[in-house]
């Protein structure tokens, strides 16, 4: 056994808790650090060859493990841009120059160009949403872009569909030829018990609105007219009559169990179209009532509005809401995973790497098949437990000074050698 081997082995165990003391510091100083994951430090001997009664003493190497699939604590916030993910899977981010990394941590804001970056400066990508689910690609970032919910700009989107729902009583008689609407040059009484008004809004591409009337009126058994006025031409207080004709004059044919048959005699037709905007009608049916209703009703597209606020749903979507109009999908937020979380490469900023011992990556939508779901206005908490980092940070210290005590008893006998020859 040589004195001056058992000294470095007193060096590795040294070494080898001052990692250990180090993987605890790092924990502790991040306790508070969203979605920050917890270090820990394995120890393995490394033993030297020994001949006969005489040993050898090797010493020990240590290995940094990272407990990134250990799931953190969600804590409720303000914020409907804090974003954190329950259960599996990463954000996709990008740094300023570009290059993309994973990440738990959610806490995103809105920088002065209106693009989601978390604390660490990393700004979110997801797809830009066109209404039907992206195709995302295995171990590629293709199609993703900055999300951007720009609060500044004015937005207007033009109607292009809309529906109505209701029932148009059978029980009520025909209306006089002369009297519907779609003839109506001089009554200020159209609106009888077998004519039913409704009206929708609609939006041009420049985001003014446009309200139009519906007028239905029956014509005969299990038949209707409806009529399409522009409200800006009636004549108040009782709208005709209007200064321009209807925008457009349809049939609506039932058949005997109050279903839509067809429209102007084209079974395959459900919708009329009104400038433009399809109008879906093959919810409306024809059934014994005491009068006419419509039950739901509305169409897409917005006024020219300013964002108000941003929302994130489960699955991801991000939605811009408005001051008087629907709220609007702008992107659509794609999680990312990889087969061995715990072996990507971790960096600065909370950020992580896949390795080769990590697996490649795929992406795919919170709430399908081996993705978490995301949760706003939540934030992943560090997964560090305090009190399991204090009783580390007292083994480590333990073990340190043991180890010293065996350099120092080396030193000592090695004093002893060196006298042996005064």
């Amino acid at each position: 056994m040589s004195l001056f081997g058992t000294m470095k082995t007193a060096v590795s165990g040294m070494n080898g808790q001052a990692n250990r003391l180090g993987t605890v510091g790092d924990n502790i100083a991040n306790a508070s650090t969203t979605g920050y994951k917890s270090a820990s430090t394995s120890f393995s001997s490394l033993v030297l060859s020994s001949n006969g009664g005489n040993y050898n003493s090797g010493g020990v190497i240590t290995n940094v493990n990272y407990s990134i699939s250990q799931q953190g604590a969600l804590q409720s916030t303000q914020s409907s841009t804090d974003l954190a993910i329950q259960g599996d899977g990463f954000f996709v981010v990008q740094d300023t120059a570009g290059n993309i990394f994973l990440t738990r941590a959610g806490s995103f804001t809105t920088d002065q160009n209106g693009f989601l970056v978390n604390d660490a400066g990393f700004t979110l990508l997801g797809y830009q949403y066109s209404g039907t689910t992206p195709t995302t690609v295995i171990n590629s970032y293709d199609g993703l872009v900055p999300v951007n919910v720009s609060s500044n700009d004015l937005s207007a989107t033009a109607s292009t569909s809309g529906i109505l729902k209701g029932n148009l009583s059978a029980s009520v008689t025909a209306v006089d030829p002369a009297d519907l609407p779609s003839e109506n040059t001089t009554s200020t009484n159209v609106n009888q018990e077998n004519t039913l008004k409704t009206s929708v809004t609609a939006y041009d591409a420049l985001g003014n609105s446009i309200k139009y009337d519906f007028f239905f009126s029956k014509t005969d058994d299990g038949e209707w007219e409806v009529s399409v006025y522009d409200a800006a031409n009636a004549t108040p207080p009782s709208d005709f009559p209007y200064t321009d004709g209807p925008v457009t004059t349809s049939t609506l044919n039932f058949d005997g169990t109050g279903k839509l048959e067809s429209i102007d005699g084209d079974a395959d037709l459900t919708s009329i179209d009104v400038n433009g905007v399809s109008i879906d009608l093959s919810s409306m049916t024809q059934l014994a009532a005491t009068k006419s209703t419509i039950s739901e009703g509305g169409v897409n597209g917005n006024a020219a509005e300013a964002v108000q606020s941003i929302q994130v749903s489960a699955d991801g979507t991000v939605y811009a809401t408005y001051a008087k109009s629907a709220a609007r999908p702008l992107f659509q937020i794609p999680l990312a995973d990889v087969a061995s979380p715990d072996n990507l490469t971790v960096l600065s900023g909370n950020v992580f790497q896949t390795s080769n011992d990590s697996g490649v990556v795929t992406l795919g939508f919170a709430g399908s098949n081996g993705f978490g779901s995301i949760a706003s206005s939540q934030l992943e908490s560090s997964n560090v437990d305090i009190a399991t980092e204090l009783t580390e940070m007292i083994q480590a210290q333990r073990s340190y000074t043991a180890n010293s005590k065996v350099f120092q008893t080396g030193s000592d006998l090695m004093d002893v050698l060196i006298n042996l020859v005064r």
